[in-house]
């Protein structure tokens, strides 16, 4: 038993019983549900609960699977509802919040997704579409296991739009052998009556949407990322961020936070300028002589990290995500006609020995990796994930460590949150963390790297140019890595 972590799950150890009880005597923990306590005594036991969904799940059902309609959105319906195969079934409705939904039906195939370290699976893309085509009546609340039809073949249609004949064909044949294993061999019939349609193989009444582009993943995508992901959102999970207030009140402000965010994201990137330099462009909106296309990757930036409208805005869904992803970098780098601005990359890239996800498969590990954000509540916790996944990813030619970091502070104003710069002598240090997770799957330090720029950033005092820069240049921000350190050792505001 963790006394440390947010959600604390009692035995039957005699010891820890007792333990337990003086802690709830003094006052230093609660009770939030038979054998659930937690040591944080100020957010309510339903948004406890809710963060720490899997956790729990994990304790009270060791082994279940995530299926159905959660399995697609990895968190409680409207109204509470969570639905999970199990070996008994019953619905319980006693933790704060939720209402689980427990079905028997068969364990974790070994096309399922494990979470993590979390003894906890979530259903395979095809498991889930055969689960959502069950026949489902609705709860008293409205609510039910399954989806409609139309979203199913929203699902479908994308997947046929990206891939192709080859890729859904391939889905069929997956889920004709995943079907034996479940014994849902109606549930098969009605998707080879759907997937039949779509490729006009079968009559097309069968089909109940109209085609376009589905809001959902059903594209290929790079196991090993979201593998990566799962690691980072577990992590993530477990922790409980406390808010750092946004402190930016006043244009001035917002607008001088911006221009510093602007200039150290372009400047860690290899777009240098003097601070006098990129202060003239911002100020003038004209290029320094020769350098066009550099004054514009400064300036571009600088627009849409000072529009308070555009960094309030984050993906609804994937769609949304893709969308946002693809008109940000059309701003940023307009003047950058080589780095098709606007558009996923059509051949690989790579830094170092790391090559990033490939073009083929861009798109389907944004939708899926979209999953696992979606599930986060924290805006430092989705910050941390969406910079990481975009990072990841990498889906342009140029400019995406910049859309990253963009990303991630667009999701920390949405939150109300202090924004997040990395100075040019924590470069390292930021990439550092980065390699760490992207090779070797360690979060820990890339979320302490984010924590302490964000802790930092807060106290930037922006009231006016002047001190702004003072106090970055009392704090080495603008030297090299290898010349000083980032000395923060003292507060600028206040």
């Amino acid at each position: 038993m963790d006394l440390r972590k947010e959600l604390i799950l009692a035995s039957n150890d005699a010891k820890e019983s007792m333990m337990l009880s003086r802690l709830l005597a003094k006052g230093r923990i609660r009770k939030l549900a038979s054998k659930v306590y937690t040591g944080n005594l100020i957010d309510s036991a339903e948004s406890i609960i809710r963060r720490n969904l899997f956790e729990l799940l994990s304790w009270r059902f060791p082994g279940c699977i995530i299926t159905h309609r959660s399995a697609q959105s990895l968190r409680p319906t409207g109204n509470g509802n969570v639905y999970i195969t199990y070996t008994f079934t019953k619905r319980i409705d006693t933790y704060p919040g939720l209402v689980l939904n427990v079905m028997e039906g068969p364990g974790a195939l070994e096309s399922d997704i494990k979470m993590g370290s979390n003894n906890l699976y979530i259903s395979s893309e095809v498991r889930w579409v055969l689960e959502v085509l069950q026949p489902a009546r609705r709860g008293k609340d409205g609510e039910s296991k399954g989806l409609s039809q139309e979203e199913v073949e929203h699902r479908l249609e994308d997947m046929l739009s990206r891939g192709g004949e080859d890729a859904l064909n391939s889905f069929r044949d997956r889920a004709r052998s995943i079907s034996e294993e479940l014994g849902m061999s109606s549930e098969f019939e009605k998707l080879t009556r759907i997937i039949s349609a779509l490729l006009s193989t079968h009559e097309s009444s069968v089909l109940t949407s109209s085609v376009g582009k589905a809001r959902s993943t059903g594209c290929p995508y790079d196991r090993h990322r979201i593998e990566l992901f799962e690691k980072l959102y577990d992590s993530l999970q477990s922790i409980h961020f406390p808010l750092v207030d946004n402190p930016y009140k006043t244009e001035q402000e917002y607008q001088l936070f911006a221009f510093f965010e602007s200039y150290f994201s372009n400047y860690i990137e290899g777009t240098q300028f003097e601070l006098s330099e990129a202060k003239q462009i911002v100020d003038t909106g004209v290029s320094i002589p020769m350098r066009r296309e550099d004054s514009h990757d400064i300036l571009g930036t600088y627009r849409l990290l000072s529009n308070r409208g555009e960094m309030q805005l984050v993906p609804k869904n994937e769609d949304e995500l893709i969308e946002i992803l693809r008109y940000r970098h059309r701003i940023m780098l307009e003047e950058r006609p080589q780095c098709t601005p606007g558009m996923f990359k059509a051949r690989a890239n790579q830094a170092g020995d790391t090559v990033f996800v490939t073009p083929e498969l861009v798109e389907g590990t944004l939708r899926y990796g979209f999953r696992y954000y979606s599930a986060l509540s924290s805006p430092l916790a989705r910050a941390i994930y969406m910079m990481f996944l975009c990072s990841e990813v990498h889906p342009f030619v140029d400019g995406n460590g910049r859309i990253a970091r963009m990303m991630m502070n667009a999701e920390l104003s949405a939150g109300g949150v202090s924004r997040i710069i990395v100075p040019t002598v924590y470069r390292e240090d930021y990439l550092l963390a980065l390699r760490k997770m992207s090779r070797r799957g360690i979060a820990d330090t890339y979320i302490s790297v984010l924590e302490h720029l964000q802790e930092f950033s807060a106290n930037i005092p922006c009231s006016d140019f002047v001190s702004a820069q003072s106090f970055l240049q009392r704090c080495n921000a603008f030297s090299d890595a290898e010349e000083a350190y980032l000395n923060f050792s003292f507060k600028g505001r206040g």
